[in-house]
């Protein structure tokens, strides 16, 4: 007898329809599975036989043949068990075939019947509702991520047994409630905690506007990780869509928490500078994402640059430019976004002290050429705000603490008196600022994403302002790509000034954020 059940395959970010076949047929005992199925897959031929036997079904002591269609697409994990064993028992006459109609089931099943949970639940919720399905049987503990999509019946059980008595009477499934995750009551890291560094500080501010990449330079100890792990909470909270496609791709990834809700936290990633390409970028035989999609929405942080391998840092160029990344295979090629926002932070030298008043640099000039070397021009082109932060001195830390311990007060602003402004304070003007691009830019894209064309039909640059621009491009050797930015960075700082064009002051303060320029230059 042949039956026939409806389930998914992950392909990247999306699932698509697999139908698992079986037939029982006169032969010796066997499962023979057939369709492109990976090691998981296979082995789901003896899972599946002791969760039948241990939740009282009887398995087939016949020849089963399971078919796994399409044929040439590459089926892989655990997640076809529970669609498995239904098939059998549908072939084996022990399920009706019409409580199957139209239903979709996805899981992993332990040798006693129970169902353990997968990846991916919102990946295969979404396309089994584009395919028109009655419902989706999920295990227990995906039932609210997949509950995370509108408009499908979602039924979640915790064993076999469960479940075979929903698909009897569809009215025991209990409808799925998502809890809302709570939104976080302020960022942990506050701006207000970094001392002086107020160049650094601006140039947090216009990233977090208009999305920029940065890159920060300095000695140890000069606060550039402090900067970079407080742009989080510079940035808007996430819209609606951007919440359902960010949690979608921690669905497919496996990260997503069980708790049902939508991640409202924009994300923060920070890789070892010792990872490869495959998991900076993304890779494997079967495509994943890498924390530069992990990253999408959010903020990619590759501290100690200057330590990565040069060949994982180059391919970062395009998915930087174009917010996704293609991995191409064989078999397949998969699409992962990844707007993310770059920060970078690299010591000027091997020893760290290059250019530090205070400190002796160790380093010859071939020993700076060197490490120096590994940031490619095309690669430090894309980066839109390079800053040399310096180290505090002694007074001015010290400074800084008698003024925490009560010399001078904080105001009703939210700034300490220092002057330090704190995250709220300038979230605020991020905000404004992107709601300005929101009405001016197409698509409401962020000024870092506007084309050339754009730039120039969009940016309202004054004539003064153009010609000190060229005549920076001319004395600096900027490339075309460079130039370009700083006009991207001078376009977001008049927007932050709640300034309708961009004048000879945003310009020159823009290109006061291409020093790294020149310090490389005198490094060598």
């Amino acid at each position: 007898m042949l039956a026939r059940c409806s389930g998914g395959a992950l392909t990247g970010l999306e699932a698509v329809e697999v139908s698992v076949e079986v037939d029982i047929a006169p032969g010796l005992p066997g499962l023979l599975m057939v369709g492109l199925a990976d090691a998981a897959v296979q082995e789901s031929r003896e899972r599946v036989r002791a969760a039948l036997r241990n939740s009282g079904w009887r398995t087939p002591l016949t020849r089963v043949i399971v078919n796994l269609a399409p044929a040439d697409l590459r089926k892989e994990g655990p997640a076809f068990d529970l669609p498995i064993a239904l098939a059998v028992l549908m072939a084996s006459g022990q399920l009706q075939p019409e409580r199957m109609r139209a239903v979709w089931s996805a899981g992993e099943l332990g040798l006693d019947g129970s169902l353990r949970p997968i990846r991916g639940a919102m990946a295969l919720a979404l396309a089994a509702r584009r395919s028109g399905a009655r419902a989706l049987v999920v295990p227990q503990a995906n039932g609210a991520e997949a509950a995370l999509v509108e408009g499908l019946p979602i039924w979640s059980a915790e064993s076999l047994s469960q479940v075979l008595a929903l698909l009897a009477d569809p009215s025991q499934a209990a409808p799925q409630r998502q809890r809302p995750r709570p939104r976080p009551r302020g960022p942990a890291l506050d701006l207000a905690d970094v001392r002086g560094q107020l160049h650094g500080r601006r140039a947090l501010e216009i990233a977090a506007a208009g999305a920029h990449h940065l890159l920060l330079v300095g000695p140890p100890g000069s606060g550039k990780t402090m900067l970079a792990r407080r742009l989080p909470g510079l940035l808007p909270p996430l819209s609606r869509d951007e919440a359902l496609e960010l949690s979608q791709l921690y669905s497919v990834a496996g990260l997503l928490e069980r708790d049902g809700g939508l991640l409202q936290q924009r994300p923060f990633r920070a890789p070892h500078h010792g990872c490869s390409s495959a998991a900076l970028v993304g890779g494997g035989s079967v495509p994943r994402p890498g924390e530069l999609a992990l990253a999408h929405h959010g903020v990619l942080f590759l501290d100690e640059l200057g330590e990565f391998r040069r060949d994982v840092l180059n391919q970062l160029r395009q998915p930087l430019e174009e917010g996704e990344i293609w991995i191409s295979r064989a078999r397949q090629r998969q699409r992962f976004p990844c707007a993310a926002s770059l920060v970078a932070a690299t010591n000027p030298c091997p020893c760290g002290w290059f250019g530090d008043p205070g400190r002796p640099c160790r380093c010859s000039t071939s020993m700076r050429e060197r490490y120096w070397g590994k940031l490619s021009g095309p690669l430090l082109d894309r980066i839109d705000l390079q800053v040399v932060v310096r180290r505090l001195d002694a007074e001015d830390l010290g400074r800084s603490y008698r003024t925490a311990n009560g010399s001078c007060g904080t105001d009703s602003s939210g700034s300490e008196g220092n002057g330090s402004e704190s995250s709220a304070v300038v979230a605020g003007r991020v905000a404004k600022a992107r709601r300005r691009m929101q009405h001016r830019n197409p698509d409401g894209v962020a000024n870092s994403q506007l084309t050339g064309a754009g730039l120039r039909r969009l940016g309202q640059i004054e004539t003064e302002a153009l010609q000190l621009w060229q005549q920076a491009m001319q004395q600096r050797g900027l490339s075309a790509r460079s130039a370009e930015r700083v006009l991207r960075v001078a376009r977001t700082i008049a927007d932050l000034g709640d300034q309708d064009s961009v004048d000879a002051t945003a310009i020159a303060e823009a290109l006061s954020f291409r020093s790294f320029d020149q310090c490389r230059r005198a490094g060598g």
